[in-house]
Order: structure tokens, then C-alpha cells, then sequence
């Protein structure tokens, strides 16, 4: 029979093996440490900022061309894009992304010189400096006549209207549907507490949004668009005495697409296709590329006079 001593040299080294697995495993998370300052503790940094990138941009970039080579560009402003989903949870806050408006903006960025954008979203700051303009308080450090005015040399910036540049159109709208678990299933099998499992599940989101025509307040087109997303779980469990230790080992893996990605991926699709109503373009071809993922060249689709 082993004695004390032996017997806590083997849970040391137990514990050893164990601790050596876990850093293998951290290991495999991608990162390294960097001490940022000296005297600080190095901290863990990631993968480098890049674009935000999505499945249609490929499309985007096709139908960027396409809206170059047509008439003048449209000036397109964008209004609130709301979530009415009213899915709010107290520990975790709001499901869905309150930044629609933002990503059918950047959505609109992303087609170039094919249109022109208006704010209308956030004019807090322009409407504050015309109000400074119009009590003769703002400058650019420059001095200015004004003397057809009666004014003569000022140095506040005069300002004689006109200078905000109109809208065509407008897009408005929401993300409309969050709807959780929509098919699920899977299995779990064991012997002893020893076993696999397996499980998949299905959420949906709906976007709709409209274009609405700025002088006329004319709706010109609607769009109604759903995604859905799958997630996968994956595991083996292992719950068991062996002598006088317990055992208690989980190993597995899950994965699901982001939803607010997917949410993003939808408006902008639903924003291509309200600016190629607007403009008279077809932009069928290119969100073909979005699924096909060809280079986003313009050359087929074809704008409709």
C-alpha cells in the first residue's frame, strides 16, 4: 500500500498534467500579451481591427459600379431604423441592435459615388452652428465683407441661406421580428453517466424598411426581408468514482451565427434593394454574387430606363 507521501505526490502531479492541459489549451485562443506602458501588467491582445466586413459586400461593391456608371446619384438621407421587437432581457439589456439606422448608413457608404448621403439622423451639431451663425457668434478665423449688406468688414461668418443641401429620398423603418427557437433538436445518450450529446436550434429576425420620396411623402417602395440562424452544440460528459476521486469531465463545443451580423446582412440588402428602385436598377445579379461569392465586378447587370 502506497504511502501518504506517495499518494500526495500523485495528486500533485495530477494537478501538474492538468494544469499543463489548461495552458495548452489557452494557447490555442488567439492572442499574445503586450505591456502597453511601463510599470503596467501585460495584457492579452487579439486579432488587429479590420473593416467590417459582411456576406454582401461583394454585392455592394458590384452594385457600387453599376450606380457610377448611371445618371446623377441620388441624395438619400436616413431616418430612424428602430428596434420594435421588444425583446429585452434585465441581465443582458436589449437583443437586438439598436444601431439599425447606423448600418443602413453604412450600408449606403458602402455604395460609393453610386448615391450621395444627407444627415438627417444626427443634425444636433449643424443645427447648432447655423444657430450660432444667426446670432453673428460663429467664425473660421477669417475676416469677411458683408459691406453690400451694410455690414462691412465682420469677423463672423455671414450666412444668407441655402447652404443645406436637399434630400431625394429618405429610409425609414425597423427590425420588426426576433422570434427564438423556432425548430430544435438533437439527442443525448449515456451509460454510467458517460456519454455524447448533440443538439442543434433555429432562431429567425425580419427587417422592414421603406423609401419614402422627400417632397412628396410618397412611399416608393417597401421591403420585407427574414433571416434565419442555426447554432450547433456538441459535447461528451464523463461523471464517475474511480477509487476515492470524482471525476467530473465536459468537453464539447458550440457555435451559432452572429445575430447582429445577420441583422446588419439583411439591411443591407434590404437598403440595395430600395436604392435600385429609386434609380431605376436592377440589383438581382449582384446580390447573386453575395451566395456565389464571385468577384464584384459590374459588367452584367443592367440598369432598367
Amino acid at each position: 500500500m502506497p504511502g501518504r507521501g506517495e499518494i500526495v505526490c500523485r495528486q500533485v502531479a495530477r494537478f501538474a498534467a492538468l494544469g499543463a492541459l489548461l495552458a495548452t489549451a489557452g494557447g490555442c485562443v488567439g492572442g499574445h500579451h503586450v505591456r502597453l506602458a511601463p510599470g503596467e501588467v501585460p495584457q492579452l491582445v487579439g486579432a488587429a481591427v479590420r473593416d467590417n466586413r459582411t456576406p454582401m459586400d461583394p454585392a455592394l461593391a458590384c452594385f457600387a459600379g453599376v450606380l457610377v456608371a448611371g445618371a446623377r446619384p441620388p441624395v438619400i438621407a436616413v431616418g430612424d431604423v428602430r428596434d420594435y421587437t421588444g425583446k429585452f432581457a434585465v441581465n443582458e439589456g436589449n437583443a437586438v441592435t439598436q444601431g439599425g439606422a447606423l448600418m443602413v448608413s453604412s450600408a449606403l457608404g458602402k455604395l460609393g459615388r453610386g448615391v450621395v448621403m444627407a444627415e438627417r439622423f444626427d443634425p444636433t451639431i449643424a443645427e447648432r452652428e447655423l444657430a450660432y451663425t444667426d446670432h453673428r457668434q460663429l467664425g473660421d478665423g477669417a475676416v469677411h465683407d458683408v459691406a453690400g449688406a451694410g455690414g462691412g468688414k465682420v469677423a463672423w461668418l455671414p450666412y444668407y441661406g441655402g447652404s443645406i443641401a436637399a434630400s431625394d429620398y429618405y429610409i425609414v423603418g425597423g427590425i420588426t421580428e426576433l422570434n427564438y427557437d423556432i425548430r430544435s433538436g438533437g439527442f443525448e445518450a449515456g451509460v454510467n453517466q458517460l456519454g455524447p450529446k448533440a443538439r442543434t436550434y433555429t432562431q429567425a429576425v425580419a427587417v422592414d424598411l421603406r423609401i419614402v420620396d422627400t417632397r412628396s411623402l410618397l412611399v416608393v417602395k417597401t421591403v420585407s426581408l427574414a433571416k434565419q440562424f442555426t447554432g450547433y452544440e456538441v459535447g461528451f460528459g464523463l461523471f464517475q468514482f474511480f477509487g476515492s476521486n470524482l471525476f467530473d469531465v465536459n468537453i464539447g463545443a458550440k457555435g451559432q451565427e452572429p445575430l447582429q451580423l445577420g441583422i446588419r446582412t439583411a439591411l443591407e440588402e434590404a437598403t440595395m434593394k430600395l436604392v435600385g428602385a429609386v434609380t431605376r436598377t436592377d440589383p438581382a445579379i449582384c446580390m447573386a454574387r453575395s451566395t456565389t461569392g464571385g468577384p464584384p465586378s459590374p459588367s452584367q447587370p443592367a440598369r432598367h430606363g
